[in-house]
């Protein structure tokens, strides 16, 4: 059975059906009136599902008919506790910790995951999210002095992590807005600004058949890397709108990439000014702007965010308008009839997640 998670600003949708194709899905809401921020969960532990949210950090263990709110607080400048909201010591006031903006899990071990707070502090969970540690050293980089996210400057934020599939200790860390971040060494060392690297990350993205292939959806253009972050180039030829968003590689082929992207932050993320486009590039070639497949683009949509299953060519798709899914990596969209309430269409997505059957 295809599992894909949507986390929306206010609500979480699970959608099931028997196959990936465009009929026979069914939709659960669950944590529905939550800030959310972010979703992770992985193929090899699917009933394990966690979400970010600006309250704190849930996580379900039965595929999410169910979430509990971790009794873990991630708090900057101290270590993480079990005190929950209300008592002493348990955070920031009336939440009960920050807010939990990114999270990812560990294509090695799936008891392992990574979590991205506001303010930037990254922690790790190797026993499923039951304890947690602070990697230490992030915020002593010679650039945080220069993190931001306006129009509060205290509430720069980790926006995206990835874990390198081909060696464990490697993650990467998108700043937002500051700084792409690198250790080699699970924490141990940190690397800065490496060259080419941008500023205003968004989303990352790895490729499990290309070892050290890293993509950048930034809010200062894309960018990719073959070395594992240490050094990038800037493809941008063809790239009109380049405040971009989300980033996916085809599986079965890492010079195949889309991207969703708008001029700016108000056009991609408000649906009353929204103006947001696809892009795909090829074998190295310009980009090309799909515009008019099946896929809502333009006017009053919002960017989208995107998942792949691992299936080569196909890719899952939301935006304010609904879920898509295309089988030849963009060439076609097909939406997928799921309740879409009318409150979400002025919604912007915050993540997406597809497992496969």
């Amino acid at each position: 059975m295809t599992t894909v998670i949507a986390a929306l600003r206010d609500r979480l949708l699970v959608c099931t059906a028997d196959g990936i194709g465009p009929d026979g899905w069914t939709t659960e809401t669950r944590l529905e009136g939550h800030a959310l921020e972010c979703v992770a969960a992985d193929a090899s532990a699917p009933d394990r599902i966690f979400v970010g949210a600006d309250e704190g950090f849930y996580r379900s263990v039965d595929g999410g008919e169910s979430f509990d709110r971790l009794e873990t607080r991630f708090v900057a400048g101290g270590s993480s506790s079990g005190r929950t909201a209300g008592e002493p010591g348990g955070g920031t006031a009336d939440r009960g910790g920050d807010p939990v903006m990114a999270a990812a899990i560990s294509p090695h071990d799936p008891t392992v995951v990574y979590a991205g707070t506001e303010p930037s502090r990254v922690y790790r969970s190797r026993d499923g999210g039951d304890t947690w540690s602070r990697l230490e050293g992030l915020t002593a980089l010679p650039s945080a002095e220069e993190w931001s996210f306006p129009p509060r400057p205290h509430t720069h934020h980790v926006r995206c992590l990835a874990v390198d599939p081909t060696d464990p200790d490697r993650l990467s860390v998108g700043i937002e807005a500051g700084a792409f971040v690198y250790t080699p060494d699970g924490g141990e060392t940190w690397r800065d600004r490496p060259p080419g690297s941008r500023r205003d990350n968004h989303s990352l993205a790895t490729h499990p058949a290309l070892e050290g292939r890293l993509y950048a959806a930034a809010g200062d253009g894309y960018a990719e890397s073959d070395d594992g972050g240490q050094s990038w180039r800037r493809p941008q030829d063809g790239l009109e709108h380049r405040y971009c968003w989300s980033v996916v590689p085809d599986p079965d082929d890492p010079d195949r990439v889309l991207v969703s992207s708008a001029r700016g932050a108000a056009t991609a993320h408000t649906a009353s000014r929204a103006d947001s486009f696809v892009y795909r590039r090829t074998d190295g070639g310009p980009w090309d702007r799909l515009d008019g497949r099946g896929l809502p683009t333009g006017e009053g949509v919002v960017r989208a965010v995107f998942a792949t299953s691992g299936e080569p060519g196909v890719v899952f798709a939301v935006n304010n308008r609904g879920l898509f899914l295309t089988r030849d990596f963009g060439g076609s969209w097909t939406r997928i009839e799921t309740e879409w309430p009318t409150a979400l269409e002025t919604q912007s997505p915050r993540g997406l997640v597809a497992l496969p059957a």
